[in-house]
């Protein structure tokens, strides 16, 4: 047992969480032979086998799944050492990447940035859109804000908030094409909408998915900038979150029912968790998606029509 080699176990961890050899090889920067050899070498310091290997990829043992929870811990004990000890009294500085949606972050996210930088000078936040669920435990991201529902133990995550998606127009669009009060009638309509919303209809109401299959497409992006910006020209009916009212004055919030409620949550690890300026971040995202104070977020589906809109703070009203 004195020989048992820590980045072995590290290599099983992996191997175990991806459930191939050629994808923990990948993630870990080895070629897929390295990888192999270490788990047998390390199946022969314990004396026990830890995966049962097939053309379909590897399974944990029972013994394996011990050997886990153990690795796990011992993991958990050398993030507790570099931030106990190494992080003990650093200062609020440094780099913190947070990852999520180009639209979240293009439009929520972003126009509050000036304040976070004026407030904490020394923090880096380095902001990384993507479309798909980052890799936090590979290093890809400090924190996400994701829209699938974290399954990994290592990771801390909270449910941070709801979308409720809903149809905007241009006035100009209206005034020239009309202005539908009811789904039946978007069929008459040139519409816009997000590669995510037909890649991941399991996600969306069963209305939504009904109505799509007789509805034409004049556009559909994977941007949700492209989207906003489109829509502002008066390029058609967009489905967008309903916090897009606050933001854009000229687009009008169409009187017709939500289109659908989608999750989102704020996840993140435990050792970004500890550091003070992850700490600071953290509590940053999490006051900018206060449901007390940002009602689109809520549960419950609240028509702009019915709130008092204020708009995001400016960088110049920030510093008058």
């Amino acid at each position: 047992m004195e020989r048992l080699d820590w980045n072995k176990l590290k290599v099983f961890r992996t191997v175990a969480e991806l459930g191939s050899m050629n994808a923990a090889a990948a993630r870990l920067g080895e070629s897929p032979p390295t990888v192999s050899r270490k788990i047998d070498e390390l199946e022969r310091t314990l004396n026990v086998m830890l995966l049962d290997r097939s053309p379909r990829g590897v399974r944990v043992t029972t013994l394996g799944a011990k050997v886990i929870r153990y690795a796990d811990a011992m993991a958990d004990a050398a993030d507790g050492i570099k931030t106990d000890v190494s992080d003990q009294g650093e200062p609020a500085e440094g780099a913190v990447t947070l990852a999520t949606g180009d639209g979240l972050a293009a439009h929520w996210i972003a126009p509050r940035l000036p304040k976070f930088h004026l407030n904490n000078p020394k923090i880096e936040l380095r902001l990384h859109t993507t479309n798909r669920t980052p890799d936090l435990l590979g290093g890809e991201a400090d924190i996400a804000i994701q829209f699938d529902e974290p399954s990994k133990h290592e990771l801390i995550t909270r449910q941070l908030g709801v979308l409720h998606y809903m149809f905007f127009a241009a006035p100009e669009y209206l005034d020239t094409y009309g202005q539908p009060t009811s789904m039946f009638e978007l069929h008459k309509h040139r519409l816009i909408f997000h590669e995510g919303y037909i890649q991941q209809a399991e996600r969306w109401a069963p209305k939504s998915r009904e109505f799509r299959e007789i509805l034409d497409l004049s556009l559909v992006t994977n941007s949700g900038a492209v989207m906003m910006a489109v829509c502002t020209n008066g390029g058609g009916i967009a489905v967008l979150p309903s916090y897009v009212a606050e933001l854009n004055e000229n687009l009008v919030p169409l009187d017709i029912p939500e289109v659908a409620p989608i999750r989102f949550w704020l996840t993140y690890t435990e050792r970004i968790r500890r550091l003070p300026r992850g700490q600071i971040a953290l509590a940053w995202l999490k006051q900018a998606f206060d449901k007390k104070e940002h009602l689109w977020f809520r549960e419950s589906f609240i028509h702009p029509s019915t709130m008092k809109i204020n708009s995001v703070e400016t960088p110049d009203a920030l510093t008058a």
